[in-house]
């Protein structure tokens, strides 16, 4: 279904085409462009398919707008080991298809990339600069995608992210929601370290990155770090479940896909830039734990 927000008289006038629209990101970027009154399209699948190169130039060419904030993407990382080039068709072609569209219009680009980008070696931040070394098939395509707009666009911002979870879609926490109602205890793997973002929280980031011109690579999840066991704790403890956490190692928990050990990434580039840091991500699930209606009074 296709979201439009027709302009306004005394509304800063910005259009911005929102890919993903369906997805726990994309949901989140239309609605709060539909409470700044930005005129907004959301589109997916069902739209343009972003692999096919002329669907996509028709339609970016037919709306022409001021930003596209790329959300689509291939995030089944387990099964795209199994479906390499279905994968990267969506995460690096797609892009690639959207950022040439961009360009022939002049039009900014926002592309949402991942901690997958990383081999998750070492216990420090990643910084935005840091050598790149995906471990599997979703982490190089979304690599490739980033490339792709680096080749082809000026006007970009890449934003790198992980472990998110929002309303409209399924993640972590509401898989943990859901064994834990089922469980009295849950095995999860604590030698794995980063920062949930929340999409509620992160839309905003990126519509006050789509009215500026500060162009770049970014790093943008909810402030602190976790362990998933850790992780899982607090989402137990804000939602007022009994519910045990077993800390287990990887190797223990053994899946298709490898996952990076560290996925600790550096916020130095927001503070640069002028940007603000997301809220903590404990603040983020209490929030989160709210909006679905799982929050407990503790």
């Amino acid at each position: 279904m296709i979201t439009i927000i027709p302009e306004k008289e005394g509304i800063f006038e910005m259009r911005v085409l929102v890919t993903g629209a369906k997805g726990q990101l994309g949901y989140d970027v239309v609605k709060e462009l539909q409470l700044r009154k930005i005129d907004c399209i959301g589109t997916d699948i069902g739209e343009f398919d972003i692999t096919e190169a002329d669907s996509v130039t028709a339609f970016i060419s037919d709306y022409r707008p001021d930003v596209v904030i790329h959300c689509a993407a291939y995030t089944a990382v387990d099964k795209a080991e199994d479906e390499p080039e279905i994968c990267r068709d969506v995460n690096a072609m797609g892009t690639r298809n959207i950022a040439a569209a961009c360009r022939e219009i002049d039009a900014k680009m926002i592309y949402i990339s991942t901690d997958y980008v990383f081999s998750g070696s070492g216990d420090r931040e990643h910084e935005t600069d840091d050598p790149t070394g995906p471990l599997g098939v979703y982490g190089r395509t979304k690599l490739e995608g980033e490339l792709a707009i680096r080749d082809l666009l000026q006007k970009y911002f890449i934003l790198r992210i992980s472990w998110v979870f929002g309303k409209n879609g399924n993640n972590f926490v509401k898989t943990m929601l859901k064994l834990g109602k089922e469980r009295d205890t849950v095995r999860v793997v604590c030698d794995q370290f980063g920062s949930p973002t929340y999409t509620a929280d992160l839309a905003p980031l990126l519509c006050d990155m789509a009215v500026t011109e500060k162009y770049g690579v970014y790093h943008a999840t909810n402030e602190g770090f976790c362990s998933w066991a850790e992780f899982a704790q607090e989402i137990f403890r804000q939602a007022g479940y009994t519910t045990k956490v077993e800390f287990i190692p990887s190797c223990e928990y053994p899946s298709k896909a490898v996952r990076p050990l560290n996925s600790r990434l550096s916020k130095r580039s927001l503070d640069m830039a002028g940007f603000r840091r997301l809220p903590p991500w404990q603040d983020a699930v209490v929030r989160y734990l709210e909006e679905i209606g799982e929050r407990q009074n503790i």
